[in-house]
């Protein structure tokens, strides 16, 4: 396949960043209706190119066997996080927000970065509601407790618990990228503090009342055990291997998965049958955010399908000088180019096949990555979560989080908006973790 099957997955991608941004009235009553005739478009081409018969399979393959479980496992969180309510008086200031950053980065990596963002988003938004500059709080946010922070563990982002299914070991990027992502992570927490602080010395400070505050207090607790049971069935369909599976139309559903996912829409069930509604209604709490990533997705995940073909193809394929660029001229791997190209297309891409795609590009022996070629595993990983922090798209929380705090009354940057002010602070620090003579290094040659 050649580029220009590429374009409506770039046409999808423009609609997404400028949709918003030049009609949005228009965009928000029918975003789903334009990620659809895109959709629609690619699988036109496909069926042109291939017959109908390879373009339904490929349809039936990317919905089933990709998209499903990844809205699933996002729906499960997004449900059962917004039934823990935190209440009290939390005043926006830049220790209040920074600490709630850092809660944020540190239990990405357990509960997932979905759900590190939808248990802390909301109490941080009502928390800087009065504040006239809010918005980089939101950014910031995103980029901490949304991506970087689920850096250390499979279940913290998508593309480490594809690699786990893979083979590698479950606590491998804890042990090796855990200086990697506390160098990250503690920079930009330094650099959000200072710039949290400047922006609140700009505005006119609140007058204090003389009501007494509300504590703090964290209500629908039952949601904390339920996220604990997500966790739990992620892990046990990650190791046990019934070796039973269902085609459908070519696509093989191994029935582990279909258990999993199963008990998640359960679980979400549970959510929502034991938390009280005015838990939910407190939060502000609806269905859009969710089904907008879901639309939005489902469309993309289908019109990659020919992005994705043209890269598998290796050397033989329209991006064959990407292999040319990630291998020396022996075959050697250059892990500082594994970790920009990983990371530059994770950002528009969904960064769990990319991750996949680069690994196979490695060799995709998980016993050789994590030994002698752990610094291009390193690299892989680092790219595939660090960078889904550039754009909305990179990561699904992303988009979310910028829904809720749009629905809330916080005015998020546009596409493009985001990706400037995400771009500025992450490329120089990105640059700077290819040039520190830490372990794994990640070599140019």
């Amino acid at each position: 396949m050649t580029w220009p099957f590429a374009l409506p997955f770039a046409g999808l991608l423009l609609s997404i960043a400028l949709g918003p941004l030049l009609f949005a009235r228009f965009w928000h009553h029918h975003y789903g209706k334009i990620a659809a005739a895109w959709a629609l478009v690619t699988l036109a081409a496909l069926t042109w190119n291939a017959g109908l018969g390879t373009a339904l399979a490929a349809f039936v393959h990317a919905l089933l066997a990709e998209y499903l479980s990844f809205i699933v496992l996002l729906f499960a969180l997004y449900t059962v996080a917004g039934g823990i309510l935190v209440t009290g008086d939390i005043k926006g200031t830049p220790t209040t927000n920074t600490a709630i950053l850092a809660l944020g980065t540190i239990i990405a990596s357990v509960v997932g970065t979905t759900g590190a963002a939808m248990i802390l988003v909301r109490p941080l938004i009502r928390a800087n509601l009065t504040r006239s500059h809010n918005v980089h709080v939101l950014v910031f946010f995103i980029i901490l407790a949304a991506n970087v922070g689920g850096a250390l563990s499979p279940l913290g982002d998508p593309p480490l618990f594809v690699g786990f299914l893979r083979g590698v070991d479950f606590f491998w990027t804890t042990r090796s990228l855990w200086l990697q992502t506390a160098i990250v992570a503690g920079l930009l927490l330094v650099i959000f503090a200072a710039i949290d602080a400047w922006r609140f010395r700009q505005e006119r400070p609140e007058a204090e009342t003389s009501e007494t505050k509300q504590p703090v207090r964290v209500r629908g607790l039952i949601n904390v055990v339920l996220i604990a049971a997500i966790v739990a069935n992620t892990l046990v369909s990650a190791t046990w291997k019934p070796g039973v599976s269902f085609d459908v139309y070519g696509t093989h559903l191994e029935l582990q998965n279909l258990v999993r996912d199963a008990i998640l829409v359960a679980i979400a069930g549970l959510s929502l049958w034991l938390t009280p509604d005015e838990h939910r209604e407190a939060n502000g709490f609806n269905w859009e955010p969710i089904r907008e990533v879901a639309k939005l997705f489902a469309a993309i995940f289908t019109a990659i399908v020919p992005v994705i073909a043209m890269l598998n193809a290796g050397h033989d394929g329209s991006f064959g000088w990407l292999l040319n660029a990630v291998t020396t001229p022996s075959g050697a791997p250059r892990e500082v180019a594994y970790f920009w190209f990983t990371g530059l297309m994770s950002a528009f891409l969904d960064n769990a096949p990319t991750y996949l795609l680069f690994f196979e590009l490695a060799g995709g022996d998980p016993k050789v990555l994590m030994g002698q070629l752990g610094g291009t595993l390193a690299a892989i990983s680092m790219g595939a979560v660090y960078m889904g922090a550039l754009t909305y798209i990179g990561n699904a929380p992303n988009f979310m989080v910028a829904a809720i705090a749009n629905e809330r009354g916080i005015k998020m940057p546009s596409f493009f908006g985001y990706m400037l002010r995400a771009g500025a602070v992450l490329i120089p620090l990105f640059v700077l973790l290819t040039l520190l003579p830490i372990h794994p290094l990640l070599s140019a040659n």
